[in-house]
């Protein structure tokens, strides 16, 4: 199961009519942009956040795959008639209290994708369709929307809770929202675990900036983080290092960097002079693989803390 963003704003009253999610096939010039292609990606049981004018306002579980098939003309075009068109059926929950994303983009912000991001740096929405929606992204949203729609029973409220408990088993938002978040969850479990068993053995069981061997507090760490990743890139055992604890942290907030040949980069946020006490050397280097090699430049260049900010890169094409 994955989760998207659909960007909806004047066609959503329409498409929720119909229960459907629905893009033409090509433009005008010809061509499809990535954000109608990536229709064809939908499959039965996907999970769908619907925004509109700067609010998600509705939820969705995809009923069956995305099919080739037509819609209706927009009434802008000014002619009557169907045309081709990628057509997914889905059903629509909508919110009692809509999830501003402005609001709440403190939040979430940090989960947005380098490439592909539904927003802009100012909370504002992209002009494209359909987007990607990485776990912990979709996550976010659904503790965010939960906060704002599950009616919360206080003590003094007791009187009340048999009538809320009933509404609570018989609203299908709430069942949509708990089975989405279960499905989530267990699939990020299943991943992460995979991942790290696979970087233990690669990486002999230790750290290789400190050479700390204890397990617990080993950390299997992505170089091209979760939410940049696809599926197979989550899984790939080149897209990661073990490091302990201290070092992994270091290295997911981009403190430190490798090349592709494995040097270790620090970034001038760390003090020459604590170098020994993040247990640092300039000259250190990592044992790594050309099959790193891409992950490894791909940190360097994006999460590297080094000086340059990086925007979003929201309507690139791989």
């Amino acid at each position: 199961m994955n989760s998207f963003i659909v960007m909806q704003g004047e066609t959503y009253q329409a498409e929720r009519n119909a229960g459907v999610l629905w893009t033409p096939q090509i433009d005008k010039s010809g061509m499809v942009p990535h954000s109608w292609n990536r229709m064809q990606e939908l499959k039965k049981g996907d999970i769908v956040f619907h925004y509109v004018k700067g609010s998600f306002v509705a939820i969705s579980r995809v009923r069956e795959d995305c099919h080739k098939g037509t819609k209706p003309k927009n009434p802008d075009e000014q002619q009557s008639g169907n045309e081709d068109a990628f057509v997914a059926h889905t059903v629509y929950r909508e919110l009692d209290k809509p999830l501003s994303v402005k609001e709440f983009f403190a939040e979430i912000e940090p989960l947005l994708p380098v490439k592909y991001s539904a927003f802009q740096e100012d909370a504002s929405g992209n002009s494209g369709y359909l987007y990607p929606c990485n776990e912990e992204l979709a996550m976010k949203f659904l503790e965010l929307i939960s906060s704002l729609n599950i009616f919360t029973i206080e003590v003094e409220q007791l009187e009340l809770s048999m009538e809320v408990i009933k509404k609570t088993e018989h609203n299908p938002l709430l069942g949509l929202i708990a089975e989405a978040e279960l499905e989530i969850k267990t699939k990020m479990r299943r991943g992460k675990e995979q991942f790290r068993e696979s970087l233990l053995p690669q990486w002999n069981g230790e750290c290789p900036l400190c050479g700390i061997a204890i397990e617990e507090v080993l950390k299997a760490t992505h170089a091209k983080p979760w939410k940049d990743s696809s599926d197979s890139e989550r899984l790939d055992p080149f897209n990661g290092i073990l490091l302990c604890a201290n070092h992994a942290a270091l290295y997911s907030a981009g403190y430190i960097a490798f090349t592709g040949g494995g040097r270790l980069h620090i970034s001038s946020r760390i003090p020459e002079e604590d170098y020994p006490v993040y247990r640092l050397r300039k000259s250190m280097k990592v044992p790594v693989s050309p099959e790193h090699a891409p992950y490894l430049r791909w940190h360097k260049r994006i999460v590297f803390a080094e000086p340059r900010k990086v925007k979003l890169l929201t309507n690139q094409e791989q």
